[in-house]
Parts: C-alpha cells; sequence; structure tokens
C-alpha cells in the first residue's frame, strides 16, 4: 500500500535535499537580480528595514535577496519584468509547554486576538516564516492563514495588500467566531467572498472540519466539525485529510486526494453550497475512467469545467503525470506529455492559457524554475525569465494580482522562509493571445 509520510517537507523523496538550482526547464541563462522590498508598516504589520534570514538554529543573517534592482533584459521568447523579492523579520517565541487544559480552552475561545497565538499563547509575525500555509485572493488583497514554522502549526489570520510596492504592507485583521484549529497542508477556495478551510492537520491530527471565513464581517463559521457524533450527521464525512486540493464548481467544492496519515488517496468529494452555510451536505463522487494514482500535494486548477491536476506524491514517488477530470461528465483522462517534470508541493497558476508552475521538489532536489504549462496545446513551452529567480523551494503559496505572481513563504529541506517574490507579467506579450477557450484532452 503507497504511504503518504507524516511529514514529507523533511523528506519527499530519495536522494539529499540540497537545492538545486538549475533548472531543467530553461535554454538561457536567467539574467537580473532581486529587488528587496520594505513593506509599508502600520499598526498592525511588521516590515523589514533591512533584509534577513534565519539559520536552523533561528539566528539571523544577511539575506542574499538584500540586493539592488537591476535592469531587465527583454527579448521575444522573454517575460517582460522579472523576479522581486521582499523580506520581513521574525521574532523569538518562548518554548513553555502546554496543558491540556490551555489547549481545550484555546480550542473554544472566542477571542478577536487568539489567531495571533499558537496554543502556547506565544505571538507571531505576520512576517515569520511559513510553510504549507494558504493564500486567498479577495480584490486586490492576499488573505494568509496557517501552515508552520521551525516548531508548530499556527491559526494566524494575515492580510497582504498587493498593491505597487509603496503600498505594500501585512495586516492583521481583527476577527471573531469559531476560529479554526493550528493546521497546516489545507485548502482554501474562494466562494463569493468567502473562504472555505477544508482538512488540513497538525502533527498526528487530520482533519475533516469546514471554516468559513466571511471576509467582509471577518467572521470565522464551523459550519461541518469533526466533533459531531456520526449519528448526529446529516450527510457522511470524507475521511479527514491535508495536502488535498479543492475547487469550486456549479455551487459545489470539489475536493481531491491527498493523505490520511498512514496512505495517499485519490477519492473525490463535492460540498454541495447550494443551501447555505446551515445546510452544507458532503457527498462522495464515483468518477469513470481510469483515476490518477493515490497522490499528496499535487496542485489542482479549474479550467472552464475541468480540474487539471498535476504532479504530487504517495510519499514513496514523485509524479510527473497531468490529469484532467471533467466535472460535468465525471470521465478522468490521463494528457499525452511530450516532456515530463517530477513535481510536488510546487504551485499552480493560471495566467490567461498557461499554468504558471513554480517550485517545489522533484524527487531528489527542491526547484526554482518556472515551467509554463499550456492549456491549449496540453504540451510544456519553454520560456527565458528575466530577474533571479527566489531561491529554491516547496510548500510554499502563490496568487496572481494585477498581472503579477506573488510567492509567499515555503521550505527548501532546512530553512522555513519569510519572505516574498513577485514575477510581473505586465509586459509580456502572450498574455492578450487567449482568453477564452476549451481544454480537448482527446
Amino acid at each position: 500500500m503507497s504511504t503518504l509520510s507524516e511529514v514529507p517537507e523533511e523528506s519527499p523523496g530519495h536522494g539529499p535535499l540540497t537545492p538545486n538550482a538549475r533548472s531543467p526547464y530553461f535554454h538561457h541563462s536567467v539574467t537580473g537580480s532581486a529587488t528587496t522590498f520594505k513593506a509599508a508598516t502600520s499598526t498592525t504589520s511588521l516590515a523589514s528595514a533591512a533584509s534577513s534570514s534565519r539559520t536552523p538554529s533561528g539566528r539571523r543573517t544577511p539575506s542574499s535577496l538584500a540586493r539592488s534592482a537591476a535592469a531587465r533584459s527583454a527579448s521575444g521568447d522573454t517575460l517582460n519584468g522579472g523576479v522581486s523579492g521582499m523580506t520581513t523579520p521574525k521574532t523569538q517565541r518562548s518554548r513553555s509547554p502546554a496543558t491540556v487544559k490551555d489547549r481545550d480552552r484555546d480550542r473554544d475561545r472566542d477571542d478577536r486576538s487568539q489567531s495571533r497565538q499558537d496554543r502556547e499563547g506565544n505571538e507571531r509575525d505576520a512576517a515569520a516564516g511559513l510553510r504549507a500555509h494558504t493564500v486567498t485572493l479577495v480584490d486586490n488583497v492576499a488573505w494568509l492563514f496557517g501552515g508552520c514554522d521551525e516548531r508548530t502549526c499556527w491559526r494566524d489570520l494575515f492580510c497582504f495588500n498587493t498593491g505597487r510596492s509603496e503600498t505594500m504592507q501585512w495586516t492583521h485583521p481583527q476577527v471573531r467566531g469559531k476560529i479554526p484549529k493550528p493546521c497546516r497542508a489545507h485548502s482554501a477556495t474562494l466562494v463569493d467572498r468567502k473562504i472555505f478551510v477544508v482538512g488540513g492537520g497538525e502533527g498526528l491530527d487530520y482533519y475533516n472540519d469546514v471554516y468559513v471565513l466571511d471576509t467582509v464581517t471577518r467572521e470565522w463559521h464551523h459550519p461541518l466539525s469533526s466533533d459531531t457524533p456520526e449519528a448526529e450527521r446529516t450527510c457522511p464525512f470524507p475521511p479527514p485529510r491535508r495536502a488535498h486540493t479543492s475547487v469550486f464548481y456549479k455551487n459545489k467544492l470539489w475536493i481531491f486526494g491527498g493523505g490520511n496519515g498512514t496512505h495517499a488517496l485519490n477519492d473525490v468529494w463535492a460540498l454541495d453550497l447550494s443551501g447555505g452555510l446551515d445546510r452544507l451536505r458532503w457527498e462522495e463522487v464515483h468518477t469513470h475512467g481510469k483515476k490518477p494514482s493515490e497522490r499528496g500535494y499535487h496542485t489542482a486548477n479549474l479550467i472552464g469545467s475541468v480540474m487539471v491536476v498535476v504532479g504530487g506524491s504517495d510519499g514513496k514517488q514523485c509524479f510527473s503525470d497531468i490529469w484532467c477530470l471533467n466535472l460535468d461528465t465525471l470521465l478522468w483522462s490521463l494528457v499525452k506529455l511530450g516532456e515530463h517534470h517530477r513535481r510536488l508541493s510546487h504551485t499552480a497558476t493560471q495566467v490567461g492559457s498557461y499554468l504558471f508552475i513554480f517550485g517545489g521538489h522533484d524527487g531528489a532536489n527542491y526547484m526554482q524554475d518556472l515551467l509554463l504549462f499550456n492549456l491549449v496545446s496540453l504540451q510544456y513551452e519553454s520560456r527565458q525569465i528575466a530577474g533571479k529567480p527566489p531561491i529554491p523551494r516547496g510548500y510554499h503559496a502563490a496568487c496572481l494580482a494585477d498581472s503579477r505572481v506573488f510567492i509567499f513563504g515555503g521550505f527548501n529541506g532546512v530553512e522555513v522562509f519569510d519572505d516574498v517574490h513577485i514575477l510581473d507579467l505586465a509586459g509580456a506579450a502572450y498574455l492578450p493571445q487567449v482568453t477564452s477557450f476549451l481544454i480537448d484532452v482527446e
């Protein structure tokens, strides 16, 4: 039986975890260098006056990203613009042990500041490093939730303004309601200005809870709880999991894969949202055709009516395959690729008719390359990227805002990152090519 290891971030494949700075996908050298921004400060944000990073022991060292901007090259096969980076400082935290009483009280407390603390009551900064967190874009604000650092998982919620460099800032919104447990490797999906958080876990715990954050009222709801006795549940729940994916289509959240601590999964579940938060209902989806093998730490993007699944891992091997599930016919199809790139813990961001696949792990090394997957031809394409790419990493988060791809945090097997990188696509000639298209796997 395939197994998804408990902490695949530390050992996702065979071989050493030495970062590999060489991209197997580039045909030309990368030009330019990174720019380190200073985030705008406010009473609820932290920003760096100088770049810093942390060694595994927690000692701060000068960041390799703290370099001045350089001219960015451009050509017919180059994305005009470049890669920029921003780092923010971390703070030391106490390590006093938590009691069972403290944990129970922490889980149930409706405290506006509680999401800023771990179970030990330690304060956390928006700038501190994270991995296996989520970022959800609402208008021009990226909402970051959960994840873990070098020692624990968090239940934090922070906002990052993706405006131009002079307005970029972290803020800590004041929230109320039933705040989720600390977790990592959950999914977070935007539906009508509400963020639906499904599953995730901490340590040996795996969840199948559903939490919902209303970004307008800034209130957390907990419509489906794993603590509800089975006899009182109005529908069957999916098995607890993390490292799964979620997309929204036709009033349903579609969940695929992940791991439950003993083995990887390849099942599909749909959460029906049509009845409102008081009437959420799970249903297991029975698909047709040959389906992907069990996996977690893959990506899934909704393209029209098709869910496109890229890569992942079952804990033993790292996959390079790409699958499409038609959510109308429920038929799985395997994409016939001309070239293969194994990836897990990467991000896949839709930009027009492309998926921008960044970083992740290839089974031997953490990566820093950017793969462009054409959603019309269903093949990879090569493009030169101007600027200095981020340090190799996986378990980061990404979003597209105003023709820029933002990369938040991540992990390289040694260090948890606290930086923000930007790939500026404003001058890229291919952007207006295709805005409406259908995926044809046959």
